[in-house]
């Protein structure tokens, strides 16, 4: 081959590879309520956006109790093609003869994403997404919507169809339509006591009518509403806020329910549903909206943050090592490596990464939050690791307010330390504020009154809590918290009565001894637990407390150290020999350095460890 010829084809191969190897294009536009990642033109990015802040406008409108503006980002990710959908949607969706997917809306605790592929056919493409930006938008009411109601608001929606002065919504799926002309409808009594345990919700051959009827009942209300004075669906949902239970609200509000079922029969046997519109009152003012270009790895670690979430692990860790190989600062990519780290248990690195992105100086208040709840669950805090996890979550609530699970752990941390109980009191109740719904939340809210030596109010907030549990470990969480709570209220009430006259007891040697309850007051004993009984001598040592009452410690003596804890402290017996302690005990706090007495259940076989039963104090 010639010279001239070589380097001829040389340079039209490097011609050719710009072309065949050139990067996509992504474009970033921020709107006030979203982030719109595309890698189609900046005037369709804009109109999805466009799009978007229409929809917040009209839900916000139409759900009166919406929570419009929730505390975690809501990133959508609109993509040109079937191809680079794919790349990004759930594998379930891969296989052959699977629904093709337009659009899917992927809640998390912590972030919020939508994926759009914009080249999508059919009326309503974006269905899913309408459906769970529903119940995104309504989740404060979770906590007391019935199933029923909630599904089927979503239901209602999901066909929303967004045009430039109006909006149409409330039509049909044909599959629901279809089935409610072909299934038998669920007795109402039985629809509205669907629970998240019922198999109406959970099995697929009767979650559908469950869903489909769910539909039909709000869209019978939803007319009646609009064309009527009365507002059956308004006082039924004003009862469930006042705590009266489903099935009673609904006789309430609706009237008859047999008759409201005859009625609900012909309602569906009907040849044509009608659908609802409504003006678009707010103006969106697109030239507000911020435009920028991404690089090719800032657009690489976006995608892998979402292939993450999606539980595509095998493709999204590749794609975060080349991002970091080619912008070893990328904070993005830093908090991602965190969080695949953190869902496969490995803590200790999550914990390198997180602790990289803030020392990065990340904007992201996910970076400190995780950081900081990481280092609190390694149970290894150093008085630098405190300071760090304080600012850290600090610094996640000042950059975040809205978001609840940094409230939460602040809220905690204070707890396990007993101190500032007075604002870790205000964190657990702003957590509950914009979570209401979040079991937890509540749970250590009462945990936190208990340590403020309030326990009516701790029972009061495990009370309304109760309703919220959704599962047995739930509901027992729950209990064993309201046990504990009865128990100190009762040692309360008790510590308030004049204190008997101790006498003295002989004891088993023949020796003199006081005995005396700790403050006044003979705790109940607890159930006890499966395992050999022992029984230590020594001296107390490394108590730590953490929520919601758990308690370990150590107990030095004869040359070894011996660990023990209790599941509830609030159990334990305490008793005091030949003194009498002045005021009442507080176990995380004075039972180190003192001399004890311990009698403890063996734990998994271990004669050398075990859940505390009683402690004997002795000066």
């Amino acid at each position: 081959m010639s010279k001239r010829i070589f380097l001829l084809l040389t340079v039209f191969a490097a011609l050719l590879a710009p072309a065949r190897d050139k990067p996509e294009n992504w474009l970033e536009v921020r709107s006030p309520h979203f982030i719109v990642l595309s890698d189609s033109s900046e005037k369709q990015a804009r109109h999805v956006a466009d799009q978007f802040e229409r929809m917040r406008d009209v839900f916000q409108t139409v759900l009166v109790h919406a929570n419009a503006d929730p505390g975690t980002p809501i990133v959508v990710l609109a993509v040109k093609d079937k191809k680079d959908f794919q790349a990004l949607e759930p594998e379930s969706y891969l296989a052959r003869g699977q629904m093709e997917l337009a659009g899917l809306f992927l809640r998390a605790p912590d972030k919020n994403y939508i994926l759009l592929r914009l080249d999508a056919k059919g009326e309503h493409p974006y269905a899913t997404v309408y459906h769970e930006y529903t119940h995104l938008l309504s989740s404060p009411d979770e906590a007391w919507l019935p199933l029923w109601l909630n599904e089927g608001l979503a239901e209602f929606y999901q066909n929303t169809e967004i045009r430039d002065k109006d909006v149409l919504f409330g039509e049909g799926s044909p599959e629901n339509i279809l089935l409610l002309r072909q299934e038998r409808l669920l007795p109402l009594a039985t629809l509205f006591a669907v629970d998240h345990n019922s198999p109406y919700y959970h099995e697929h051959n009767k979650s559908s009518i469950f869903y489909a009827e769910s539909w039909a009942v709000v869209h019978y209300f939803m007319g009646n509403e609009r064309h009527e004075s009365a507002q059956p669906l308004s006082e039924y949902m004003k009862l469930l806020n006042q705590n009266v239970d489903a099935v009673t609200a609904a006789t309430r509000a609706f009237g008859d329910l047999k008759q409201l079922q005859a009625t609900l029969d012909k309602y569906v046997a009907q040849a044509t549903f009608r659908y609802f519109k409504m003006p678009i009152s707010a103006e969106i003012d697109d030239a507000a909206f911020k435009v920028r270009a991404l690089s090719s790895a800032q657009a690489d670690a976006v995608r892998a943050d979402f292939l993450v979430y999606n539980q595509r692990t095998k493709d999204a860790k590749p794609l975060l090592e080349s991002v970091l190989r080619d912008d070893p600062s990328n904070v993005s990519a830093h908090e991602t490596m965190g969080y695949l780290e953190f869902r496969q248990g490995n803590l200790a690195e999550a914990r390198k990464w997180y602790e990289q992105a803030v020392k990065l100086n990340s904007q992201s208040f996910l970076a400190y939050y995780y950081f900081a709840a990481i280092t609190m669950n390694a149970g290894q805090l150093d008085s630098d690791n405190k300071s760090q996890v304080e600012n850290s979550l600090r610094t996640a609530i000042k950059l975040n307010p809205s978001f609840a699970p940094s409230c939460d752990q602040l809220a905690v941390f204070y707890g396990m330390r007993r101190e500032n109980l007075d604002d870790a009191h205000t964190l657990a109740l702003n957590a509950v504020q914009l979570d209401p719904g979040n079991l937890h939340y509540r749970l250590t809210t009462a945990n936190i009154l208990l340590q403020m030596q309030r326990p009516t109010d701790a029972i009061a907030v495990l009370q309304n809590a109760a309703s919220l549990a959704k599962t047995p470990n739930e509901a027992s969480s729950v209990q064993n918290l309201m046990e504990a709570a009865q128990q100190y209220q009762a040692s309360r009430e008790q510590l308030e009565q004049p204190r008997a006259t101790q006498g003295i007891q002989p004891t088993a040697q023949g020796q003199s001894s006081a005995q005396a309850t700790l403050g006044g007051v003979k705790q109940p004993v607890p159930e006890e637990p499966h395992g050999p009984r022992h029984g230590v001598k020594g001296t107390i040592k490394d108590v730590q407390c953490s929520l919601p009452a758990i308690m370990e410690l150590k107990v030095e003596g004869d040359g070894k150290t011996l660990p023990l804890h209790s599941n509830n402290y609030f159990k334990i017996q305490f008793t005091a020999l030949n003194f009498t302690p002045g005021g009442e005990l507080h176990p995380c706090t004075d039972l180190e350095g003192m001399k004890a007495d311990v009698e403890f259940f063996e734990a998994s076989g271990k004669s050398s460890e075990g859940q505390i039963f009683s402690i004997e104090l002795r000066k």
